[in-house]
C-alpha cells in the first residue's frame, strides 16, 4: 500500500515538474518525491521538517488549513510567507473520495508553476493540473479503503476491550480472524497496548488506521467507556477538591485512544515506544485535557518545530492471547495516568517501570484520606508541594532545603503548618506513608 501511494505521488511530481509530497489530514507525512539538487534551494523549514520528522507541527497546520484546504475540492495556491517558515509558494491538491478529504498532496513552487492556471471563475485548469488532480483522486480512494479497514479492526478492538468475560472469548476470534485476513496476523504473536490520553476524535471521526510499522489496529475509548481487568471505568481520577469541607471534585473524564501493537519479540517495547511517540505528535493528542492537567500547549509558529502538548502514553507489559488484552489495557491506562501526573516518567511511561505507581494507580478514583483533604486546597499548593518535596527525599532537611532552594528555617516553619493543618505527625512512618501516598494520588 505505502509503495502505490510512493508510486502516485512521483506521477503527480513527473507531471508538474516540482518535488511533490503527500500527507493525510492531520498532516502526517505518507510519501514524498525526489528533491533534485541543493536542499537549502528546493526546499523550505516547513518542508524539510515534514521529511524529517514525518509530520508538520500544529502550527504548520493551523497555518495552511486558514487558506481552506479543508474545504477545497479543486487545486490553490498557498503564497510563501518568510515570516512563518514558508519560503516557497505551493499548490495543495485536495485528496477526496466521495466528498471527504483524506489528505493533501504538496507541490512546491520554484517560480515556474506561478502562471499555472488551477481553474475556477469559469476558466478550465491547465491539462496538467487535471492530470494530477486525477491522480489526486486514485490517492483518495486508496486512503479511503486503508481508513475503512482501520475502523473495522478499531472496532473488534473495541469489542474485545469492551466485552465481559462471557463475550470476551468470540470477540477475540473475530478480532484474530480480521487480522489474519489483513494483516498477516499469526496466533501466539507478542502483543502490547498503548494507551493515549487525551486523545480528541469527534464523533464521526475514526481512530487512526493501521498505517504505522507494528500498529495492528486503533479505537477512541470514550470515558467510562472501558473497563479494565479489575471492572473500573477508564476514566482520569481528578485532582483533589477545592475546599477541604467535602470530598474532592471530580475533574471531567477524558477519553483515551487504545492502539494495539505487534511486538518483535515478548518484552521488547521498540515498536510501541514509537507507536506512541509518533500519535502524540498527532493534533489530537492532549487536545481534550481538562484545565486540572496543569499542562498548557505553547503556541508555536511553522518555522518553530516545537510542541508541548499536557497528553501522555502509557505501554503495557505485553501478552500474546487477544483475550488478555482488556487486562493489559488497565496497564497502559495507568501508565499514561502516571505519566501525565508525574514529569519524570517522560511523555510515554512502561507499565512495568512505574514502581510505587503501580499501587497507586490501583487506587479509587476521587478519594483522599480526611486527614489530607485540607491540604489539598489551592491556597494550601506551596505547603503540600514542600512537604511532598521533603517525603521525596526522605525526610531530609538539607537536601529538601536545597532542592527548593528555600532555607532551612522556612522549610521547618511550613512543615509545621502542614502538621497543624492535617493533625498528622511527620516523625511517625506510618502518617508519612499516608500523606506521601496522597499527594501522589491526588495528581493522577
Amino acid at each position: 500500500m505505502r509503495g502505490d501511494y510512493q508510486q502516485l505521488v512521483d506521477e503527480i511530481s513527473a507531471a508538474l515538474g516540482a518535488p511533490a509530497t503527500l500527507e493525510d489530514r492531520d498532516f502526517g507525512l505518507i510519501a514524498f518525491g525526489a528533491h533534485e539538487g541543493d536542499d537549502d534551494l528546493v526546499m523550505d523549514p516547513v518542508r524539510t521538517r515534514s521529511i524529517l520528522q514525518r509530520r508538520s507541527s500544529s502550527a504548520v497546520r493551523a497555518w495552511f488549513e486558514a487558506f481552506g484546504i479543508a474545504r477545497a475540492k479543486s487545486a490553490l495556491r498557498i503564497p510563501p510567507d518568510p515570516a512563518a517558515g514558508v519560503f516557497k509558494g505551493r499548490i495543495c491538491l485536495p485528496v477526496r473520495h466521495r466528498g471527504i478529504v483524506h489528505g493533501y498532496v504538496w507541490l512546491l513552487d520554484d517560480g515556474h508553476l506561478t502562471h499555472l492556471e488551477l481553474g475556477g471563475h469559469d476558466t478550465p485548469p491547465d491539462p496538467r493540473i487535471e492530470q494530477a488532480m486525477e491522480t489526486a483522486a486514485r490517492i483518495g480512494a486508496l486512503l479511503a479503503d486503508e481508513a475503512r479497514a482501520g475502523s473495522e479492526l478499531g472496532d473488534l478492538l473495541r469489542e474485545v476491550l469492551l466485552a465481559g468475560p462471557a463475550g470476551r472469548p468470540a470477540a477475540a476470534v473475530l478480532l484474530r480472524d480480521a487480522l489474519r485476513d489483513t494483516l498477516r496476523f499469526s496466533t501466539g504473536m507478542p502483543l502490547t497496548l498503548v494507551a493515549v490520553l487525551p486523545w480528541d476524535t469527534p464523533e464521526t471521526d475514526a481512530a487512526p488506521p493501521p498505517s504505522l510499522p507494528g500498529l495492528l489496529a486503533a479505537c477512541a475509548l470514550q470515558p467510562g467507556g472501558a473497563t479494565g481487568g479489575s471492572g473500573e471505568t477508564a476514566t482520569v481520577p481528578a485532582q483533589a477538591g477545592a475546599s477541604g469541607t467535602g470530598p474532592p471534585r471530580a475533574a471531567p473524564p477524558v477519553p483515551a485512544l487504545a492502539a494495539l501493537v505487534r511486538l518483535r519479540s515478548p518484552g521488547a517495547l521498540g515498536p510501541a515506544h514509537t507507536v506512541a511517540e509518533h500519535l502524540l505528535r498527532s493534533p489530537r493528542a492532549g487536545a481534550a485535557a481538562p484545565a486540572a492537567a496543569g499542562r498548557r500547549p505553547v503556541r508555536t509558529s511553522p518555522a518553530d518545530g516545537s510542541q508541548l502538548r499536557p497528553g501522555a502514553a502509557g505501554i503495557a507489559s505485553g501478552t500474546q492471547e487477544l483475550t488478555g488484552l482488556p487486562a493489559i489495557w488497565r496497564e497502559a491506562l495507568d501508565a499514561a495516568r502516571a505519566a501525565r501526573a508525574e514529569p519524570r516518567f517522560g511523555p510515554v511511561a512502561e507499565w512495568t517501570a512505574l514502581g510505587s505507581y503501580r499501587l497507586l494507580t490501583a487506587l479509587p478514583a476521587g478519594v483522599t484520606d480526611a486527614a489530607v483533604r485540607p491540604l489539598l486546597a489551592p491556597a494550601h499548593t506551596e505547603l503540600a508541594r514542600t512537604v511532598e518535596a521533603f517525603l521525596d527525599c526522605a525526610g531530609q532537611a538539607g537536601r529538601t532545603a536545597q532542592a527548593l532552594g528555600i532555607h532551612r528555617q522556612t522549610l521547618y516553619y511550613r512543615l509545621g503548618r502542614v502538621e497543624k493543618l492535617t493533625g498528622l505527625d511527620l516523625d511517625e512512618g506510618e502518617d508519612r506513608l499516608l500523606l506521601h501516598m496522597s499527594l501522589k494520588a491526588a495528581r493522577l
